[in-house]
């Protein structure tokens, strides 16, 4: 198929925005608020967790100058810039706004650190009294940079553009607080609530409340749609996927609902497995993401028969390329392109994924 180029070029407040590389027939519309409220799509939507990052040399170069990766959260203009970045490359469907999950426990009065090659790192909440010695409530001041991005992006970007905010889960979040750093299986965590239950249960409190007083102000700010990452759903057992996974997720949309009744949100428990049927029946998102390990045909006939889908390529088969990445991209279009579906990675992508493979991918898509 022939390639045409679309260009739209905007200039705000310094930053200039270009999409480019829309491919021939082609309509403009918006397609993933259109899937977010339940409406299929011939072609469709697609953009990618994590698809402002490292693997971009743009990124990169902001990266470098921003100093510190908390610096590039917090500095408005760096953190648009970099939100617009996949999009001015490869024309996806959404922006997701640039930040991470772990402002919220900075918010709260934690210290939040990102040492380079080894991650985050926090001053652990490793007894009950830390957490009820604890700040109850966000500081919407600390977070102020965050929605001053917003206010950058959204602007500039054109109509059939969404703009996507998120958060972290409860779950997800409460595990790097309580171990002070990311671990391979969430034990400090798990043992934590296994040990103290009443102290954890009030730790998750705090962070749904958190968590849906932030995706309000995001959507106020003016995105189009927020998701809900639980990046470490699936290392829970079903009764505790229950208490700390689904209840606490659905206590934070219900909020943000009593707020913005109309806000579109999307829910990814990675890992969750058949026990994300229970998740779509309690939690009322608008859709919910999927992992690359999920059986396509349960994810098809038990979750999408009830709500649009989002993902599920394996960020590993992208990184592969090739007539692999054609077989990965092909199953998930079987799969799901008769129903609402948003094209998507199963998780974040990585690193070290060449740019030439996204764009095959997305040729793969949208031909």
């Amino acid at each position: 198929m022939s390639q045409t180029h679309r260009v739209t070029t905007t200039t705000t407040k310094n930053l200039v925005f270009r999409i480019e590389g829309q491919m021939a027939g082609q309509p403009v519309h918006k397609s993933l608020r259109d899937v977010l409220d339940g409406r299929r799509q011939a072609v469709p939507p697609v953009w990618m967790m994590r698809q402002a990052g490292r693997y971009l040399p743009e990124y990169r170069e902001v990266r470098k100058a921003a100093g510190s990766f908390l610096d590039l959260c917090f500095t408005p203009k760096l953190a648009a810039e970099v939100t617009l970045q996949p999009v001015r490359r490869f024309g996806f469907d959404a922006a997701i706004l640039f930040s991470d999950i772990l402002v919220i426990p900075h918010a709260l009065g934690r210290s939040v650190r990102f040492v380079e090659g080894e991650g985050p790192q926090l001053d652990p909440l490793d007894e009950p009294a830390a957490v009820e010695a604890l700040q109850p409530a966000i500081d919407d001041s600390k977070l102020a940079p965050v929605y001053e991005a917003i206010g950058l992006v959204k602007p500039v970007l054109p109509p059939n553009v969404s703009f996507l905010g998120f958060c972290g889960a409860p779950w997800t979040v409460a595990t790097y607080m309580v171990a002070g750093r990311g671990t391979p299986d969430q034990a400090p965590a798990r043992l934590f609530a296994y040990r103290h239950p009443e102290a954890f249960g009030r730790l998750i409190d705090i962070l749904a409340d958190a968590s849906a007083r932030y995706l309000i102000r995001q959507l106020q700010a003016g995105v189009d749609a927020v998701q809900i990452f639980d990046t470490w759903a699936g290392v829970l057992p079903p009764d505790e996927f229950a208490r700390w996974c689904v209840a606490p997720t659905k206590r934070i949309v219900e909020s943000v609902r009593t707020a913005i009744p109309d806000a579109r949100i999307i829910g990814f428990p990675r890992g969750a497995a058949t026990q994300l049927k229970r998740y779509v029946e309690q939690v009322p998102v608008n859709a919910v993401g999927l992992d690359w390990m999920i059986d396509l045909d349960f994810a098809r006939d038990a979750i999408q028969s009830q709500r649009p889908v989002q993902g599920n390529l394996d960020p590993l088969v992208l990184r592969a390329g090739g007539a692999a990445l054609d077989r990965g991209v092909e199953r998930s279009l079987a799969a799901f392109s008769n129903g609402p579906f948003i094209f998507n990675l199963g998780h974040g992508i990585l690193p070290d994924t060449p740019t030439a493979h996204v764009e095959r991918m997305l040729r793969r898509i949208r031909s």
